[in-house]
């Protein structure tokens, strides 16, 4: 499919529909968004260096450096969100993998589900093992002041 046959065609959506597309087109992304990040730190760094130097007649020695807090602080902002954008790409492309990964488990574990909900539903008949005759016993119903363990079953006085 190309753009000349579809109106409604994106190059995205095949990368979309694949999670290693996704993680290859993110960590593109991702590498140009860190070079930009290397220049706007340095950008950042000469700007301060430049700003701080700058001094007018009259100054004492910190109006320099409070009149570059400003412009600091907003490169600082940018580098911030930069870094979080760089780190949400890679949390992106880990979550896409992650739903598919979902997606495959999720069906298996309706299968197992419905498995066991038959199981369920239609237990094995088990036959009951049929009593021995009990030669020269009695037949005593010892309800609660029994023996309270097999070992106390031939210990009893009559």
């Amino acid at each position: 499919m190309n753009s000349n046959n579809d109106p409604n065609y994106s190059p995205l959506r095949d990368v979309a529909q694949s999670p290693e597309a996704t993680a290859r087109y993110l960590a593109d992304v991702q590498r140009v968004l860190l070079d930009i990040g290397k220049n706007l730190e340095t950008l950042a760094h000469e700007t301060r260096v430049h700003l701080r130097d700058t001094h007018v007649e009259g100054d004492r020695w910190y109006h320099a450096r409070l009149r570059a807090l400003p412009v600091e602080k907003a490169l600082g902002n940018v580098l911030k969100s930069l870094n979080n954008l760089t780190a949400g790409l890679e949390k992106s492309a880990y979550k896409r993998r992650a739903h598919d990964e979902a997606v495959v488990n999720t069906v298996k574990g309706r299968k197992e589900k419905e498995i066991e909900r038959q199981r369920k539903k239609n237990p094995p008949k088990l036959q009951a093992a049929p009593n021995p005759p009990q030669q020269g016993a009695q037949n005593k119903n010892y309800g609660y002041g029994g023996p309270t363990s097999i070992y106390d079953l031939g210990r009893e006085s009559a």
